[in-house]
């Protein structure tokens, strides 16, 4: 086994990849910028190495400093966490080249399922549904791509081959519009992500977000371990997600995940990942693989009983699944509240001290979050602080348990988004389940 780990992320995720090496006896290495110094996980692990200035280019994205903390701390292995350098194959690569081993996918796999147009062509190939769309990129000519629409049939929507967490899509109603989307997602694609290659998909109007969790070993062991809706979603960010997905069957469930864990036996994955698929009139349409850990995991984890995390630093030690499909079960309902610093009226995000702060309790509640009295939760990276998980024996009792959790928490000091959850927990549509990605923003009025 790995005995020290490099934790190359901050916040509640790398206080929850932290617990997860205590628990197996493995030492730690927090990095972090200048800004983080008193992280809970920073001042818990066993040893610490600042790596630059607040500014994430300069710190929690700078590939030689986080490479270097593992050279002069004498560390095995790099777990990036998510988000940051999560799913940059050149890191990947660079960890491995350096003789340290990547809690991750390869970085062959990692840029196959990165680029949205081969990920979908592979996606094909394994016999996964995909969303109809242009097959292939755009190209410049916009007489083909305008005769790809019509045989779509409007509305499409033009997304950028490299894009990622919302950004770099358009959604295109008539062919009057389609040569200015095309134009500007294209500008807007290279200088975001440094690729300015787009494709085109019909736009399904009324879709829910639907993701299936896969682990697999280098041994070509995959399994899955259910689905997660994440459909309650603001500007195509997540902010509520739930495990078991609601009117989904034991049937669907086994048929798309038994075909996604043979996917990642064709294409040699390794870790942990995420097949994320839009549901509509009763079909599956893969959209994107993220090659990481998830948000989200922590609703899987409570209704199947695997820590993922530990599974994926024991298949990085070159380890075999601890399981097989027909060991997993799911048992209940999960239900995750993302909490994030900001106005709950206008989204704006919210740093400063925390003056008081108690956390919720009781039978089936988890919360992973980093804060604590007198933390103050830094202007330069995302607002979110932690993640309220609640769960039952049925969706019903999980609904309840947030509630009653979401009314003990108390943050004081800086405002939260609590209060949205609060309002989206006692509404009737999202008691009945099945909402769509569309309707938060309506209900918003956005």
């Amino acid at each position: 086994m790995l005995d020290k780990i490099v934790i190359a992320n901050r916040g509640e995720i790398a206080l929850r990849i932290l617990r997860a090496c205590r628990q197996m006896g493995i030492k730690t290495v927090a990095v972090h910028s200048e800004a983080d110094r008193s992280q809970k996980h920073v001042l818990l692990a066993d040893e610490s190495v600042c790596i630059g200035p607040a500014p994430s280019t300069e710190s929690y994205l700078n590939m030689p400093a986080i490479i270097s903390a593992a050279e002069v701390t004498d560390a095995m292995a790099i777990h990036p966490g998510y988000g940051f350098l999560s799913e940059n194959a050149d890191f990947a690569e660079r960890v491995e080249n350096s003789g340290f081993v990547y809690i991750g996918p390869r970085a062959e796999t990692i840029r196959l399922m990165g680029d949205k147009v081969s990920a979908i062509a592979a996606m094909k190939a394994a016999g996964i549904p995909c969303v109809p769309g242009s097959d292939g990129p755009l190209g410049e000519s916009i007489e083909e791509s305008a005769r790809c629409a019509r045989e779509l049939g409007y509305p499409v929507i033009i997304k950028a081959s490299g894009g990622g967490g919302g950004r770099g899509m358009r959604v295109v109603h008539t062919e009057a519009t389609l040569l200015n989307a095309i134009t500007v997602t294209r500008s807007e694609a290279m200088s975001a992500f440094g690729n300015d290659t787009l494709y085109m998909e019909k736009f399904l109007d009324h879709p829910r977000h639907i993701e299936f969790q896969v682990m697999a070993d280098a041994h070509g062991n995959a399994v899955h371990l259910g689905e997660r809706d994440c459909s309650m979603q603001r500007r195509h960010q997540k902010v509520i997600e739930e495990a078991p997905a609601p009117g989904i069957t034991e049937d669907q469930r086994q048929a798309i995940g038994e075909r996604c864990a043979e996917a990642c036996r064709e294409i040699g994955y390794r870790g942990a990942g995420t097949f994320e698929f839009l549901y509509q009139d009763d079909e599956f349409f893969f959209i994107e693989m993220n090659t990481r850990l998830q948000v989200e995991h922590p609703v899987t984890e409570m209704v199947t009983g695997v820590d993922i995390v530990a599974e994926q630093i024991r298949v990085a030690a070159g380890h075999p699944l601890s399981m097989r499909q027909q060991d997993v079960e799911i048992r209940g309902h999960a239900i995750e509240c993302r909490i994030n610093a900001e106005d709950p009226k206008n989204f704006m995000p919210c740093p400063g001290p925390i003056n008081q702060w108690h956390a919720p309790g009781g039978p089936g509640v988890r919360l992973d979050t980093h804060i604590y009295n007198g933390y103050v939760v830094p202007p330069f990276y995302d607002s979110m602080i932690g993640k309220l998980i609640c769960w039952g024996n049925d969706r019903t009792i999980a609904i309840s348990r947030m509630q009653q959790s979401l009314s003990e928490m108390v943050i004081e000091g800086i405002k939260t988004n609590i209060p949205l959850h609060q309002e989206i927990c006692s509404h009737s549509a999202f008691k009945t389940g099945g909402t769509d990605i569309h309707y938060l923003e309506k209900r918003l009025g956005l």
